[in-house]
C-alpha cells in the first residue's frame, strides 16, 4: 500500500500550494506524498523559496504545475484559497477536501514598497500554512511505514 496522496491546489502555484506541499514533505514526508498545482500556473515565486529556507524546506527544485498535468486519485485536496475551488470544482479527494482561505503573499507583496515588508508578507503566509499543515496532521496522522507489511 503507497502513501496517501495530498494535492494543495492555488490559483498560480507559486507560493501558497507550494508552502503547503513542502510543509507536509518537510514533516511527514515518510508518511504523505504530498503535491502542488495551480489552476493557472505562473513559476514559484523567489521569495516562496527563501521563506521556506528558513524553516529548513529546500525549494530550490521546485517548479510549478497545473493541475491539469497530474493524475489521481488523491486522498485529501486541499485548496488554499477560494479561487481554485470556483476554477477546479470537480478536483475532490477520495478521503475529503479540506479547504483552506488564506491570503496570497504574491499579491500583497507586489503592492508593497520595501523588500522587508515583501518578505514579511510572504513569512506570514509560511506560517499560517503550516499551522494548518499541523493541524491536518494531528487529525489525519497518516500512514506509518513500520505498520505497512513486508512483502517476501
Amino acid at each position: 500500500m503507497g502513501k496517501p496522496r495530498v494535492l494543495f491546489v492555488c490559483i498560480g502555484n507559486s507560493a501558497r500550494s507550494q508552502m503547503a506541499e513542502a510543509w507536509l514533505r518537510l514533516w511527514a514526508g515518510d508518511r504523505y506524498e504530498p503535491v502542488s498545482a495551480g489552476t493557472h500556473p505562473i513559476p514559484v515565486h523567489p521569495l516562496t523559496v527563501k521563506v521556506m529556507q528558513e524553516v529548513g524546506a529546500d525549494m530550490s527544485q521546485a517548479r510549478s504545475q497545473s493541475v491539469r498535468e497530474l493524475s489521481g486519485p488523491f486522498e485529501y485536496v486541499i485548496t488554499t484559497c477560494a479561487e481554485a475551488e470556483v476554477d477546479c470544482p470537480a478536483l475532490r479527494g477520495t478521503r475529503g477536501t479540506i479547504r483552506w482561505h488564506i491570503h496570497d503573499p504574491v499579491g500583497r507583496a507586489s503592492i508593497l514598497s520595501k523588500e522587508n515588508d515583501r518578505v514579511r508578507a510572504f513569512r506570514r503566509a509560511r506560517d499560517l500554512i503550516g499551522g494548518r499543515v499541523d493541524e491536518f496532521l494531528a487529525l489525519h496522522p497518516g500512514h506509518d511505514p513500520e505498520d505497512a507489511e513486508e512483502i517476501p
